[in-house]
């Protein structure tokens, strides 16, 4: 069994493991839905409305259900891997600590089965040279960087991140700096890590080292707790994966209506990798964040606004 389901009306059962064997996805009308299934499984689905952050309203069911369990199947380890990460980060604790238990975990799943698995049936990979794949401007005491990939769709890669990080910590370094914006050129704000750079890493120790040694999620989180609201993603497009990870631990984000937000490292056989078991948990919550991963859905700016995801539509 990769996928366990349970009516959300179950009884409560009498051995409760705190952590679940394979993922658990609760079904059914909220109308007598026990408190303990909606706390416990790693998300909800229903056909009602619904606001509670656990659960996640869908058309039909049976369909979602069908969905699930054929990508669950597809990627057993790389699914239990994501429940476990994003029931063992504390969204209200430090920062550092979240980013060190998930890249830890996106690592041991770097060296399994399932992401070669996709190294294999993608088969080789060019990557391009784009020059200056981050723009840092100053107007006053704003600095705004921007990514400039647009023929890619923004997709981060190792040179994007460096650059991203160069201007970061200009703000850092400069106290008169009063608000950052982060945004990008082109059709979409950041489509997630560039493909074609995947499977380029040495190994997987390496790999983890250079992901929190060089961390734009600590660095957007440490300006985020100095500037609040003034440090501020605007997002269009595809804000996909990192993308949306990173622009998450902005103090506000502002998104397009044309803006389609997901998470679709599972179809790797990985799990979110730039601090988004963080981010985006604490805007809403491991229940749809754990959704959003299994699932592969994206949603749209709409529903972004309602879940908290985003703060405005512009």
């Amino acid at each position: 069994m990769t996928l366990r389901i349970v009516e959300v009306s179950e009884p409560e059962p009498q051995t409760r493991p705190a952590c679940p064997s394979v993922p658990v996805c609760a079904v059914g009308s909220l109308d007598d839905a026990r408190e303990f299934w909606l706390q416990y499984a790693t998300f909800t689905l229903t056909e009602d409305d619904a606001d509670d952050r656990r659960v996640v309203t869908v058309d039909s069911l049976s369909s979602a259900v069908a969905e699930l369990r054929a990508r669950v199947q597809r990627w057993p380890l790389a699914a239990s891997v994501c429940d476990d990460v994003l029931r063992s980060v504390d969204p209200t604790g430090p920062t550092l600590a979240g980013v060190m238990t998930e890249s830890l975990a996106y690592s041991t799943l770097q060296g399994g089965p399932e992401f070669a698995r996709w190294l294999a049936e993608r088969g080789p990979a060019t990557m391009p040279h784009i020059p200056d794949p981050v723009l840092v401007e100053r107007d006053g005491n704003t600095l705004r960087l921007t990514f400039d990939r647009p023929q890619r769709h923004n997709a981060f890669s190792t040179d994007a991140r460096a650059a991203l990080l160069e201007g970061l910590a200009v703000a850092q370094l400069d106290p008169s700096i009063d608000e950052l914006v982060l945004a990008g050129n082109g059709p979409s704000f950041c489509s997630g890590g560039d493909l074609a750079e995947f499977g380029s890493f040495a190994d997987p120790a390496s790999a983890h080292l250079a992901r929190t040694r060089h961390s734009p999620a600590l660095v957007l989180d440490e300006l985020a707790m100095r500037l609040g609201p003034r440090c501020r993603a605007e997002v269009h497009g595809q804000v996909l994966g990192s993308g949306l990870e990173m622009a998450a631990f902005c103090g506000r984000v502002v998104c397009r209506r044309d803006a389609v937000l997901g998470l679709p490292e599972l179809s790797l056989g990985l799990i979110p990798g730039a601090g988004g078991t963080v981010s985006v948990t604490r805007r809403i919550g491991r229940w749809r964040t754990a959704y959003l991963v299994l699932s592969g859905r994206t949603i749209d700016a709409a529903t972004a606004l309602a879940w908290g995801l985003v703060d405005e539509i512009s």
